[in-house]
């Protein structure tokens, strides 16, 4: 079974250099998270759906007779946690400021036009990591809403569904449950039922396979999706240097690995949904980094310039003063980066398993 992304591939140029999960939250920094199941005792209970017993850390039990959303992995159950949420917090201001809210009203007419539903409309956050799409999202929507929270790691959904948002724009409630599991194993009837399925950072650590059948079960289910930074394969430092074109250039190879679609998801998920019938809206989403980035801005670099030497090890000596010459400008305050991706949009055609 193929392994899980490299720690280097995907948005932002993920940071430590083991596999983990998949999605937004799948950055991480060098310092190691606490073992599965180990939780702040202040954090208390986890919020859950009504009649879900969820242990602190360990992601929620099935209810008697439930079908898993998402499969497994063949994994070792005692595989530690990949990602601290360190990383996650030190990226969620930048992620929040580079998500296209351009695509948001199209979003809000086509939630506005589903059947209604007593409790409110349903959303799938597929690799939640620690929830910030749902921070950033379930606040700039109306209505009652309820998040299924997706990720392999059980540490990492703890932090999500406690630091899930409460109410809605109108100040409606909102709800969350986690799941844990593979999101890139969608089964037939993952989506069944849902009103929306959103994602960050998602799109280019998958297959063509796995990004063709996420637009299946989307346009099954009759549901939009809004999936959001995905990289593009262009990054801008200034002041330039001659070495960032050959760093971006094996960064890019380097996410291209086992198949996966790196640089390339965007267009390859824009053809998979529209090819089931989905009307597609693209928007760029890029990173911009300044002098009040430095912390974020220089733990990308090591990421991506080490992602760029495992592609190419014949730029170690070059790309260890290359690194070394950024990073000072990067404490200095005269480094600026900006890092492009793209938000996605695709508008499904409603179906009658749409909420």
């Amino acid at each position: 079974m193929r392994s899980t992304p490299t720690a280097a591939q995907g948005a932002a140029a993920r940071i430590p250099a083991q596999p983990g999960p998949r999605g937004e939250e799948s950055g991480g920094s060098a310092q190691a998270a606490p073992a599965a199941g180990e939780a702040d005792p202040q954090d208390g209970p986890v919020a859950a759906a009504p009649g879900e017993a969820v242990s602190a850390g360990a992601g929620p039990v099935s209810r008697p007779g439930e079908r898993p959303t998402v499969r497994l992995r063949d994994a070792d159950p005692d595989e530690p946690p990949r990602y601290a949420p360190e990383w996650l917090e030190l990226r969620e201001g930048a992620d929040a400021a580079a998500r296209a809210a351009e695509l948001l009203d199209p979003l809000r007419i086509r939630l506005a036009n589903l059947s209604g539903r007593a409790d409110g409309f349903v959303v799938h956050d597929l690799g939640c990591g620690t929830g910030s799409m749902g921070r950033w999202l379930a606040p700039r929507l109306d209505g009652a809403q309820h998040w299924i929270l997706h990720d392999r790691d059980p540490y990492l959904l703890h932090f999500a569904a406690v630091g899930s948002p409460r109410s809605a724009a109108d100040g409606s409630r909102v709800t969350v449950e986690t799941r844990r599991g593979d999101v890139a194993r969608l089964t037939p009837d993952a989506l069944a039922g849902a009103s929306l399925v959103t994602a960050s950072a998602l799109l280019d650590v998958l297959t063509r396979e796995e990004v063709d059948t996420l637009a299946a079960a989307c346009a099954g289910a009759g549901c939009p999706a809004l999936l959001t930074l995905s990289v593009v394969g262009r990054v801008d430092l200034t002041p330039g240097d001659p070495l960032d074109a050959e760093i971006t250039e094996a960064f890019n190879a380097h996410q291209r690995r086992s198949g996966l679609l790196g640089p390339d998801a965007i267009t390859v998920a824009c053809e998979a949904f529209a090819d089931h019938g989905a009307t597609v809206r693209v928007q760029p989403s890029p990173w911009k980094l300044g002098p009040d980035e430095a912390s974020l801005t220089a733990q990308w670099l090591r990421g991506w310039v080490g992602a760029a030497v495992e592609q190419r090890p014949e730029l170690a000596a070059r790309a260890q003063k290359y690194l070394a010459a950024r990073l000072a400008a990067c404490a200095a305050g005269e480094l600026r980066v900006v890092v492009h991706h793209s938000d996605l949009l695709a508008l499904a055609r409603p179906t009658g398993g749409a909420s």
